[in-house]
């Protein structure tokens, strides 16, 4: 599938969701200094795959690949003869993680969204990456035990625990400068507060591509000590 056409089924895909109000994750705000936000959010699952390429492009194909798990190409649980998939509604945001293309310092404790993930490496740039990881957060509804099983190896299910997170939010276009410009900020702000990051950055979306630029909300976030 190009890209043309994974733009079209998540433009299918999020046209139909905000007919349904989407889910989003559970948090407690608890400080909030113009745009940047700390939260303290629930525990939660994740679906997530790595892929390779730039943002874009990696985007695309783990967003493909998860929405083929939670459209049915899964294993129902408690499967039975007359149902043996089950389909997932679709929640918010979709989040891309960058990952190192080399060797890189290892985190106290990477958990955005997975524990013990390296660091973008000194002198590289984390939003220019060429490996993502890619991850929607499951519907609350379900648990580790009635959560479907991708078909796909690909695709990984986890259980993250509950975290706090630094968050900064802003509207507009994604390209690659200004992703690196709002995470420069927002590192700049953990520094002057004295709050140390637990891993590397990551990037949150939450609307479909149709949406105007100044109506898009999207996040650079970041986990750090709890407060």
């Amino acid at each position: 599938m190009n890209l043309r056409n994974s733009l079209i089924s998540l433009l299918s895909l999020m046209i139909a969701g905000n007919a349904m109000a989407i889910e989003e994750p559970k948090f407690e705000q608890l400080s909030k200094d113009g745009n940047i936000e700390v939260r303290r959010y629930a525990p939660l699952i994740v679906a997530e795959v790595t892929v390779d390429g730039d943002m874009d492009a990696a985007s695309s194909q783990g967003f493909r690949l998860i929405a083929d798990f939670i459209f049915g190409n899964n294993r129902a649980a408690g499967a039975t003869a007359e149902k043996t998939s089950d389909k997932i509604a679709m929640t918010a945001p979709v989040t891309a993680i960058p990952l190192p293309s080399k060797p890189a310092k290892i985190a106290i404790a990477m958990t955005a969204p997975v524990t013990a993930e390296p660091l973008a490496a000194e002198g590289e740039s984390s939003m220019s990456a060429n490996r993502w990881r890619i991850h929607f957060v499951m519907p609350s509804q379900y648990s580790m035990a009635n959560l479907p099983v991708p078909n796909n190896a690909a695709v990984t299910i986890r259980e993250l625990p509950a975290r706090t997170f630094a968050a900064l939010v802003y509207s507009g276009f994604n390209g690659t400068s200004k992703i690196q410009q709002r995470t420069d900020e927002l590192m700049a702000w953990l520094k002057s507060k004295k709050l140390q990051p637990l891993g590397s950055p990551q990037l949150s979306r939450y609307d479909a591509p149709w949406v105007l630029p100044m109506f898009r909300r999207n996040e650079i976030m970041v986990e750090i000590s709890p407060q």
